[in-house]
């Protein structure tokens, strides 16, 4: 494949053409030099759009952003970068580009779901997101695989970080034989064997305070990453300010959080008759969770805030993934559904006692409302703890609850602005906080010079209206009383490399319409018979 698109470099170059079109689901490049032409461009660190500019990436590294004009005001072509010899240019007159998006909480599909990383990858590449980090997953050397896969440009895919589920093991990782952890000596020896292996850090769920604290300071010698999801196993001896204190970099969710802000108990207020293993016991509660925590001002908020903030702690509270919990018509109902959900994906979406997520056994208004009342006081929370200088990322946990990759990684960015984020710290908690959380803010996560092209073109306003980032774009009445789609991502740039992101998407279609076909399948909703 790579020799083929080489050939075709020399044959276009041999005939004076130096423009690019991507319209390749491999992607075009990478070039000796790439210049991206006439940009308003949205740095990722907060600057307002600025433009026209042109940006000029060598071998995958970004040498030059240069202003060339005014707005209104016709470019004076003489003043612009010069193509090189073999050099290519992207017009993106008028269009917009961002640093490529990162998704700080990305499930590389499922079996159960029956999504494979062809089809998550290409939905996630389609929405621009050119870097994942994956908490837990099918095991470290499948993730391994990818991981090296996409660091070559092997396979259409974002650059991956890998966060192995903390106890994991593989067909060649299997430091304890399989037995689990139970001491902390056995937590610091799985440790070091997934650092081994070359993971980039930890998904913890939460175990024994003495696990825990040597596994995490076994990681933080190693200078790994590490995430969390504080289950309720074993939140109520280890919560989220333990965790920080025994050097976790950041938590997923907003388990854990609630907990640390108790005031007046020391466990969650569980019905007598709960049971963690039922899903709708589970989901529901944790829906009354946050009423319980200490309110917003009072002096547990405050000591809880404050200290995470000195701890330089990181959150990643993947608002779209309980969505569906405070509006299911809505979830269940998105648009995109019909023409890029599997079938196996919606199976595993519908009312179950075995899905994870499923949890729509008896579902109705009263666990909606809890469930708006709870995300008002997270999002207050989220949105204070960001004002005060706390770090606040984007993931999706995408493949779960009617939340589909790609689109729901963008109804995040949503979410956050209803949190009271600007649209310009929205894009920086999906680029620049993210890199920073990951420790590779020296390479991504901005556009600046020295650091790698990853890009995200759209060719309208983001700032306007997030919508526009969807894949099925953002509906818009033009002034000739017309109904168009506006939007869509246009180009997705991964390591100098320009794929199509329509064409991306498209892709995603055909195997849903094949799948679909093959099988006779008929999205209908649940409980609705043909």
């Amino acid at each position: 494949m790579q020799k083929q698109k080489f050939l075709i470099a020399i044959a276009l170059f041999a005939i004076g053409v130096s423009h690019i079109t991507a319209q390749s689901l491999e992607g075009d490049g990478p070039f000796s030099q790439l210049i991206i032409r006439g940009v308003m461009l949205i740095n990722g660190n907060g600057a307002p759009p600025q433009g026209p500019i042109d940006i000029v990436v060598e071998n995958n590294i970004i040498k030059k952003i240069q202003v060339v004009g005014y707005d209104g005001v016709p470019i004076d072509e003489s003043k612009r970068p010069k193509l090189t010899s073999g050099g290519k240019e992207l017009d993106c007159s008028g269009m917009y580009l961002m640093p490529g998006f990162i998704d700080m909480h990305g499930h590389i599909g499922g079996k159960a779901q029956g999504a494979e990383p062809d089809y998550v990858f290409k939905l996630w590449m389609g929405h621009g997101v050119t870097t994942v980090r994956e908490p837990s997953g099918r095991g470290v050397d499948f993730t391994m695989d990818l991981k090296r896969k996409s660091a070559k440009n092997e396979i259409v895919a974002p650059r991956i970080y890998a966060y192995t589920g903390f106890g994991q093991t593989s067909k060649n990782f299997n430091p304890l034989n399989d037995i689990p952890i139970s001491t902390p000596e056995q937590a610091r020896e799985w440790v070091r064997a997934n650092a081994k292996k070359g993971a980039d850090g930890i998904k913890f769920f939460g175990a024994e305070p003495e696990i825990m604290a040597a596994a995490l300071d076994e990681n933080k010698k190693l200078g790994l990453g590490s995430a969390c999801h504080h289950a309720q196993l074993s939140v109520a001896r280890w919560n989220v300010l333990h965790s920080a204190r025994a050097g976790l970099t950041s938590m997923e969710h907003w388990y854990g959080l609630p907990e640390a802000l108790f005031d007046d108990r020391t466990v969650q207020d569980y019905p007598l008759d709960y049971n963690y293993q039922n899903e709708q016991h589970r989901f529901e509660n944790a829906g009354r969770l946050w009423a319980q925590a200490a309110k917003p001002g009072s002096e547990k908020w405050e000591s809880v805030m404050t200290e995470l903030l000195e701890l330089d702690f990181t959150l990643d509270p993947t608002f779209n993934i309980y969505e569906a919990s405070r509006d299911l018509q809505r979830a269940r109902r998105a648009e995109w559904h019909e023409e890029y959900t599997l079938p196996s994906l919606w199976e595993f979406y519908q009312p179950s006692k075995i899905s994870h997520g499923s949890y729509w056994h008896d579902w109705g208004t009263e666990q909606e409302v809890a469930w708006r009342e709870n995300f008002q006081l997270w999002m207050k929370f989220i949105n204070e703890y960001k004002n005060r200088g706390g770090r606040v990322t984007t993931g999706s946990d995408s493949g779960f609850i009617f939340q589909l990759y790609g689109f729901a990684y963008i109804r995040e960015f949503e979410l956050l602005r209803e949190a009271g984020f600007h649209p310009l710290e929205i894009i920086r908690a999906a680029t620049l906080n993210g890199a920073e959380a990951l420790g590779a803010d020296d390479k991504i996560g901005s556009v600046a010079i020295g650091k790698l092209a990853d890009f995200v073109v759209v060719d309208a306003n983001p700032l306007k209206n997030l919508k526009v980032l969807y894949g099925t774009g953002a509906v818009k009445l033009t002034d000739d009383n017309e109904v168009i789609r506006e939007g869509g991502v246009k180009y997705t740039i991964k390591d100098g490399i320009v794929y199509d992101a329509k064409a991306l998407l498209k892709d995603v279609k055909r195997m849903v319409a094949e799948e679909k076909e093959k099988t006779g399948f008929k999205l209908l909703q649940p409980g609705v018979k043909e």
